[in-house]
């Protein structure tokens, strides 16, 4: 039997129903100065500040944290947790400020708590931002091993928000490059090398000098570098591409997307397809395939800011649901 994210026990159509079912309770808003902005699904949470909105982010590592565990690597993590916040805010064209972090263990390990730390700082100096706070916790009775999250937030102006409304039918995608698996997939990841009967030690086998589990390891692009782009073009649309994988584009508007010209994925991404038999259309399902974030704008901007970003322009917005390359990832009964 083929692999999918699925049977890997991650079913992202029931993580819809969950995040519907928790969403639908959340009806209270506050009232007064800091009210909250009704811009609902998107990448970021907005309060009410004037002239500007404060915009709120909040994600964890997920299972990434099971190879750092396997490979007794902590240092990096804590840059995963940085970028799959900050990217969430960059996404809403706000400029990330501070951060903080969660760290819960099954027991207390300073060593580990150590290196995770300096993964923590490496990320918000890449990020330019400030880690202000955080929380840790032993919960011997609720987890095994760690489990790191964080929050962070940023600024915008309110009428400069990105939300997607914008997006029209011709407008243009542009792929931003990933720097691999990113934080999201790592499930699938690791069912397919437990099914092939891999270690996270073994070699690559086509880099020898690095193993499985430290090319998993490679830490999340921090794409805090697109915000000058952001300010200085017309920018209709921000995907960070993370957990579901190109069905992301989907989060910014009800247009489709024809996308003819794909980045070319990183041979880890072919190297998991391969071990674990999984078709095209749920490794679009599931990983980012080499293209991390997404920009979606005129035809002309984008001609200029492809000259200027790791990546090139993939696509168009164009009639309904995704095709890439002549596969449909995410129509029913794919």
């Amino acid at each position: 039997m083929k692999l999918s994210y699925s049977s890997a026990g991650v079913d992202i159509w029931k993580e819809d129903n969950v995040i519907k079912a928790l969403s639908e309770q959340l009806t209270f808003r506050r009232r007064g100065f800091g009210s909250p902005l009704e811009i609902k699904f998107h990448y970021a949470g907005f309060i009410d500040l004037g002239t500007f909105a404060l915009a709120i982010t909040s994600d964890g590592v997920g299972t990434k944290i099971l190879i750092a565990e396997a490979l007794n690597k902590w240092d990096t993590i804590g840059i995963d947790c940085i970028a799959m916040n900050v990217n969430d805010l960059v996404a809403v064209g706000a400029e990330p400020l501070a951060f903080v972090d969660y760290l819960a263990m099954e027991k207390p390990n300073e060593e580990v708590a150590r290196d995770i730390g300096k993964g923590l700082n490496k990320g918000a100096e890449m990020a330019n931002i400030s880690i202000v706070g955080g929380e840790t916790a032993t919960l011997p009775d609720m987890i095994k091993g760690v489990d790191l999250a964080g929050t962070c937030v940023g600024v915008v102006k309110k009428g400069e928000i990105i939300t997607g409304e914008k997006i029209r039918e011709g407008d243009v995608v542009v792929g931003v490059r990933s720097s691999g698996i990113h934080s999201n997939g790592l499930t699938l990841a690791r069912k397919a090398m437990e099914r092939a009967g891999l270690s996270f030690k073994d070699p690559l086998p086509y880099d020898k000098n690095r193993t499985i589990g430290e090319e998993l390891l490679t830490p999340t692009r921090i794409y805090v570098d697109l915000l000058p782009i952001i300010r200085e073009f017309d920018v209709h649309g921000l995907v960070h591409i993370t957990g579901g994988g190109f069905r992301k584009l989907m989060r910014v508007t009800g247009y489709g997307y024809k996308i003819y010209a794909p980045l070319e994925p990183h041979p880890i991404f072919k190297f998991i397809q391969e071990i674990g038999e999984i078709e095209d259309e749920e490794m679009y399902r599931t990983f980012n395939m080499g293209m991390g974030f997404a920009i979606i704008l005129s035809e002309d901007d984008a001609k200029e800011v492809e000259k200027r970003v790791d990546g090139r322009i993939i696509g168009v917005v164009e009639g309904e649901g995704i095709e890439i390359n002549g596969i449909k990832p995410f129509e029913k009964g794919s």
